[in-house]
């Protein structure tokens, strides 16, 4: 599966829609060790070109896609009439049929999108888009989960096309770095919506996950176009965690294995009200320290996918030229180090 996900992806080209968000230098698509390395090539589109895309998606197919939605989550479509309407969530499906079009139409086989603050404050917040792009359903039926990464970041992009890949076809879950709590060992990784509906119960029944989301109206602080938040709470289970970083021009990836646990409810809540209790959260204890963890760690962003796959990620690491560094446990040395002793 190493072998596989290194040789798919050679020739694969990243859509990123805007650039990279905010200045995040961390998720810029550096060319040379991305193509060197990887053969991973990128064509950037102005967000602009969405918009105008968006403008030649069929009503009918929208309002399909906001009829799914409304049965599926019911009142739990938080509507203040302001910030979430109908019409924002609708603009946000809207959204998510234009990147999936114009991503067949050039190609893409992932994508990011930089969607703050151009969308954000004039269209619609991405995260409705980017749920459904990696969601492994829509209203249409079973589909393969299409990578997508909020902010436009492109490492992280790369890394989830791997965790996909080396997983087998699951969805990623995207994440913040977010809260530390050290009187549990437990983090906090949170994002404003970029988790796939997947993780709220790790069924490829859309009916039993979405039974655990809810929509809330975007912050307007942030968000001043409106949509709806995604939010809900990972359910428990193994998990392993990568991110790929660049030092020296040269790629590494951190990789960590952790565990969800079953929480209360009222914990969760709890927990969750310390950072932003309308965004997705996954609350994990990491097989690391935190000081190990922050020392290494190259972002803000970091990646999830079900299951343990840490030994898959080193040797696709091996197969590519990219040094693994693997928190928590003591591996045997890198199979070039072997040889050149030898």
């Amino acid at each position: 599966m190493a072998a596989e996900a290194y040789a798919s992806m050679r020739g694969q080209i990243y859509g990123m829609y805007g650039g990279h968000s905010m200045g995040m230098e961390t998720g810029y698509f550096h060319l040379i060790p991305l193509q060197k390395i990887l053969g991973i090539g990128v064509y950037q589109i102005d967000q602009l070109w969405l918009v105008e895309k968006m403008r030649e998606i069929p009503d009918e197919e929208v309002e399909r896609g906001f009829k799914w939605l409304s049965e599926m989550l019911g009142n739990r479509i938080k509507y203040d009439n302001k910030m979430l309407t109908p019409e924002t969530l609708k603009r946000q499906i809207r959204l998510y049929l234009a990147m999936k079009k114009v991503n067949e139409e050039y190609g893409f086989d992932f994508c990011g999108i930089k969607g703050q603050r151009e969308m954000s404050e004039h269209v619609c917040i991405t995260d409705v888009a980017e749920m459904l792009m990696n969601d492994p359903y829509d209203w249409n039926g079973p589909k393969e989960p299409f990578v997508c990464a909020t902010e436009a970041d492109a490492l992280a992009a790369v890394t989830m096309q791997v965790l996909k890949y080396i997983s087998g076809g699951l969805p990623v879950l995207f994440a913040d770095v977010r809260l530390y709590h050290p009187d549990k060992d437990l983090w906090d990784f949170c994002n404003s919506g970029n988790h796939s509906s997947w993780y709220a119960a790790r069924s490829d029944d859309p009916r039993e996950n979405f039974k655990k989301v809810t929509l809330h109206p975007a912050l307007e602080l942030y968000f001043k176009a409106g949509g709806a938040s995604v939010e809900f709470d990972a359910a428990p289970g193994e998990m392993t965690f990568a991110r790929m970083g660049i030092y020296d021009d040269k790629l590494y990836m951190v990789i960590v294995r952790g565990v969800v646990p079953d929480l209360p409810e009222k914990e969760r809540r709890h927990l969750a009200s310390m950072t932003n209790p309308t965004w997705p959260h996954v609350f994990v204890k990491l097989n690391c320290s935190f000081e190990e963890f922050i020392s290494v760690f190259p972002s803000n962003h970091i990646l999830g996918i079900a299951g343990n796959h840490v030994d898959k990620l080193v040797t696709y690491c091996e197969i590519a030229g990219i040094e693994p560094i693997v928190l928590g446990e003591t591996r045997r040395p890198a199979i070039w180090d072997m040889i050149h002793k030898h």
